[in-house]
């Protein structure tokens, strides 16, 4: 069933000039915030920390306003990206009032997953319940919610990925990959949507089916870790707006 998004968005097109704007947010980490590749910060004492490649304008939430816009181009589309590099589940939930409500959005995309599952298998039961107090939150609001699944981690230790700690950090996430912790993750995230039924954009199952028809899943990922290329941001941007439209 389509959402009542798209009402709003044909409503807009149709009559500029009496139809209220139509505003969708973003809440979520890294991916939603438009990161990408990630390198050693290299001084004279060696490495110091993480650069990271900031490009909110190839994020899916753009990808995403670029096809709606296209499909509507009369309407006038606000987006609020709220992704922060580094955010969790909890954390989303702390400041989605300051950072997301007071622009009152029609329709809330939510995507966490890949910093919370760092906690491992002890933190699956907090992830679902802050996913499921966003979701409920937003609903009193007023908006619209769909939950995203994010795609998955890297599934190996690339052989372009540079740096001690970089290199560490992708053996523990392939660690994770491998013995299901991050799968659990994601089906804490589909259990959240079904509870609180809102529309579930299962992005993550469409990058393991690639995952299980051959595809290096790894080779996807800008950092070889958890940010996926520019080019797959047109993946997630595409899915919500068929979600939105009602189609799997």
């Amino acid at each position: 069933m389509a959402m009542q998004i798209t009402k709003k968005l044909a409503q807009k097109n149709s009559d500029a000039f009496h139809a209220a704007p139509v505003t969708i947010g973003f809440l979520g980490d890294s991916v939603t915030n438009g990161c990408f590749e990630v390198y050693p910060a290299m001084t004279d004492e060696g490495e110091r920390g993480f650069d990271v490649v900031f490009e909110p304008e190839n994020s899916y939430a753009a990808h995403t306003r670029k096809i709606l816009s296209l499909l509507y181009p009369k309407a006038q589309i606000n987006i609020i990206n709220a992704g922060i590099s580094g955010d969790s589940a909890p954390g989303g939930l702390a400041r989605m009032e300051r950072d997301l409500l007071p622009y009152h959005p029609d329709l809330v995309v939510v995507c966490y997953g890949l910093n919370d599952s760092g906690a491992g298998d002890n933190g699956i039961a907090r992830y679902h319940d802050a996913l499921v107090s966003i979701i409920n939150n937003l609903k009193d609001a007023g908006c619209e919610v769909i939950v995203m699944t994010p795609q998955p981690i890297c599934a190996r230790v690339h052989t372009q990925l540079r740096g001690d700690g970089l290199r560490a950090m992708a053996k523990n996430l392939a660690a994770s990959f491998a013995d299901g912790g991050f799968d659990r993750y994601m089906q804490a995230a589909r259990a959240a949507a079904e509870e609180t039924a809102v529309p579930l954009c299962d992005v993550y199952a469409k990058w393991m089916a690639m995952f299980e028809h051959g595809v290096d899943i790894t080779d996807l990922l800008s950092n070889y870790l958890n940010h996926p290329t520019r080019e797959l941001h047109y993946l997630f941007a595409y899915s919500l707006v068929h979600t939105m439209f009602g189609l799997s």
